[in-house]
């Protein structure tokens, strides 16, 4: 007997040691599954291991290290870590307060022989100030005639604000995507009333003012041999009808990823609806390459939908919407076919990296080596995988999205100004995606498209490193006297370079 419940009692240990080891090796899978679905979007995804995510099936059965405890390798010198504090920026004023000892007791002479510093970083509130226009009404006692100097320009007619003022409110909207009610509060704390209505209200008037900038932008874009095209939803409030599904459309010139310097723009247009109608009047006239998702609203911009004859229009595939495809699998399923279909389309995105920034010829002689061989072999290892799959399962349909258009997908490895992905264009949206987690929705269909305009020249900035705010203060109090056939002195770009001439000669 006591033996039976011995050999009972080694059998039920053997059995727990069983599951406290496949209970590790489940918990090492999802943490892999989880590493991969956290860098699914953006730049993450392009930089992944390829090697580490073909082994995220495999090294589940490798044998542990003999030493849990060893010390992990020295990280490199020149990778700052997270929380290390940065040098106070060079360019900030400073504020000198010297801290003198008391004189010595014996009254001999002194000399500093060295000196401590130490630097606090201070924070001066903003301010408010009223600028007082005085125009004093002059009578000649001689010829009894009366003079005044004219009234002064206002930026905007009849609002009694600067143009300063004016871009700190458009700049807090639409680059720190404060909304106008909650700007308007933290003004009330400064002792300053501006309601949110009167903000819209001042908006819309400045997109009408700065309107012609819009226009330039949108046909700067497409002067571009390519561009980069994409839509995101919005809600529009439809009065006592509810609400509405609108859309922001962007246009993206960037070519500096094949070696072209020429200043990148992008420009947004709000629309109510998504039907490929939009699309074609945005580009209407336009000869080029447009990489965009696989939606169906762009397809009239390829080929007349009649005759089905082909357009200026060519169109380039996305590798990042084909891979997130697979992604949105994992995040559910812990597929095989799904994974290595991310390592396969990974192993692409690689080929892009050595090559960014390379000229165009380089780019397709690259790619011809090595993305073609690639992709010649990805295509019947899809077809393959759909084989036996239901035509509505997930992985069917993620299997499909890059079969259906297969010569827009594969076309970037024939043209060096190409690019494997649209993610560039999507970099451009985050700003709206941002600021709908704050504002949720549009009043109107001008505040809309005031939204899209304001979105295109606060982008613009950004691409071009122009400080958004400086620009909006100079260009909202110059652009009512600017000549519209000298528009293009105020794009970001130019603006900058004109800043900079002006910098040096004061300089001097």
């Amino acid at each position: 007997m006591a033996e039976a419940m011995e050999l009972e009692r080694a059998e039920l240990q053997a059995a727990n040691a069983t599951v406290k080891a496949q209970n590790l090796k489940i918990e090492k899978l999802e943490h892999r599954l989880a590493r991969l679905l956290r860098v699914q979007f953006g730049r993450s995804s392009e930089k992944m291991d390829i090697a580490q995510l073909r082994l995220m099936f495999d090294e589940v059965d490798a044998p542990e290290p003999a030493n849990d405890d060893a010390p992990a390798a020295a990280e490199p010198q020149s990778v700052r870590r997270a929380g290390v504090r940065a040098p106070i920026p060079a360019h900030i004023p400073r504020l000198t307060t010297q801290h003198r000892p008391e004189p010595c007791g014996c009254g001999g002479a002194e000399t500093v022989i060295c000196e401590d510093v130490t630097e606090v970083l201070d924070y001066v509130p903003a301010r408010f100030r009223v600028l007082r226009h005085v125009r004093p009404r002059i009578a000649c006692r001689s010829c009894e005639t009366i003079r005044q100097a004219p009234a002064i320009d206002l930026p905007l007619p009849k609002v009694m604000a600067s143009s300063a003022l004016l871009a700190h409110l458009v700049v807090s909207r639409f680059v720190d995507h404060q909304p106008w009610h909650r700007q308007s509060v933290i003004l009330r704390r400064q002792g300053v009333d501006i309601d949110r209505d009167v903000m819209g209200r001042w908006s819309r008037k400045l997109a009408w003012l700065m309107a012609p900038l819009g226009e330039r932008l949108l046909s700067y874009v497409l002067e571009a041999p390519k561009i980069h095209g994409d839509e995101t939803p919005v809600t529009l409030l439809m009065g006592e009808n509810g609400s509405h599904t609108a859309y922001f459309w962007v246009y993206l010139r960037d070519g500096r990823s094949s070696g072209d310097m020429s200043p990148p723009a992008v420009a947004f247009r709000f629309t109510t609806g998504r039907g490929g109608e939009h699309p074609a009047a945005h580009l209407a006239g336009y000869e080029g390459y447009l990489q965009a998702d696989g939606y169906a609203g762009y397809n009239t911009l390829y080929r007349d939908p009649k005759t089905k004859a082909s357009r200026g229009v060519t169109e380039v595939g996305c590798w990042a919407h084909a891979r997130r495809k697979f992604t949105d699998i994992l995040e559910k399923n812990s597929s095989p076919v799904a994974a290595e279909a991310v390592v396969r389309i990974g192993e692409l995105f690689a080929i892009e990296r050595d090559i960014k920034g390379a000229p165009p010829d380089v780019r397709r002689r690259v790619r011809q080596q090595l993305a073609t061989r690639k992709l010649a072999a990805l295509r019947p290892w899809l077809e393959a995988q759909m084989r036996g799959l239901s035509s509505d399962s997930v992985l069917a349909k993620a299997c499909r999205y890059p079969l259906n258009r297969w010569a827009a997908m594969v076309r970037y490895c024939d043209d060096g100004l190409l690019e494997i992905s649209n993610n560039l264009v999507e970099n451009a949206l985050r700003g709206v995606a941002l600021g709908r987690r704050n504002w949720m929705f549009v009043g109107s269909t001008k505040g809309g498209d005031a939204s899209a305009l304001f979105y295109s020249l606060v982008e613009t900035c950004r691409l071009n490193g122009v400080e958004p705010e400086a620009w909006f203060t100079d260009v909202v109090a110059r652009i009512g006297n600017n000549p519209i056939n000298r528009i293009d002195e105020l794009l970001p770009w130019n603006w900058r370079a004109a800043r900079e001439v002006q910098n040096l000669e004061q300089a001097a």
